[in-house]
């Protein structure tokens, strides 16, 4: 199980934007924390949850659900005490960002899935919806055209580039602005393009006249 180490970076006097940064197995709060100095975030305030023995999970995103309990409810019920807290500040869902690598990406993808709203918008750098198939009866909500970039390799050795796209089949399904970019032999990494990407896509600012 889990306990409720969060650290906290970025903006945090007055935020009117979060971001949610989940690390990949094996990794810390603090290996992905700097990856916001390469997005345009600087106004944000940064949460970023560390892992019981550095891992969201024991077993592979790909085996049933129930193989990573209970380990997977509590990590998805770390990410959501966060969202609340968020709220909590005054910080709307639409101001509220979501940032993963590898297994912090399945994560970020599982949690906002299963409470899918009209959200600042999404990065899924490597990573997919988690289980042996999509149990899509899980899902419920609609994004509302919420930006949503996921980054992934072809192949990548532990996410397979097929459950990448069946993922993206059902954020498109569930309303989200979806963009793919799915990168021949990247290797299990964050690259360049993919930091672009997220910039342009989700982290730029909105027209002054845009309402949500």
């Amino acid at each position: 199980m889990h306990d409720e180490l969060i650290i906290y970076g970025g903006n945090k006097i007055n935020p009117k934007k979060a971001l949610i940064m989940l690390h990949g197995r094996g990794a810390s709060a603090e290996d992905i924390l700097p990856i916001s100095a390469h997005l345009h975030v600087k106004d944000f305030l940064l949460a970023a949850p560390q892992a019981v023995y550095n891992s969201w999970y024991p077993n592979s995103f790909l085996t049933p659900p129930d193989k990573n309990e209970p380990w997977l409810s509590s990590s998805l019920e770390i990410v959501n005490k966060i969202v609340n807290g968020l709220s909590g500040r005054g910080i709307s869902f639409s101001n509220i960002y979501f940032l993963g690598f590898s297994q912090g990406a399945c994560l970020t993808l599982e949690y906002t899935a299963r409470h899918a709203a009209a959200y600042g918008g999404i990065v899924a750098f490597t990573g997919g919806l988690i289980g042996d198939r999509i149990y899509e009866e899980k899902y419920k909500g609609n994004f509302d055209n919420t930006p949503v970039f996921i980054g992934s390799s072809d192949p990548d050795f532990h996410v397979p580039v097929e459950r990448v796209l069946a993922t993206g089949n059902i954020f498109r399904k569930m309303g989200a602005d979806l963009t793919e970019s799915i990168y021949k032999n990247m290797g299990h990494t964050i690259i360049q393009d993919e930091l672009d990407q997220a910039n342009t896509l989700v982290f730029k600012q909105p027209p002054q006249t845009a309402t949500k």
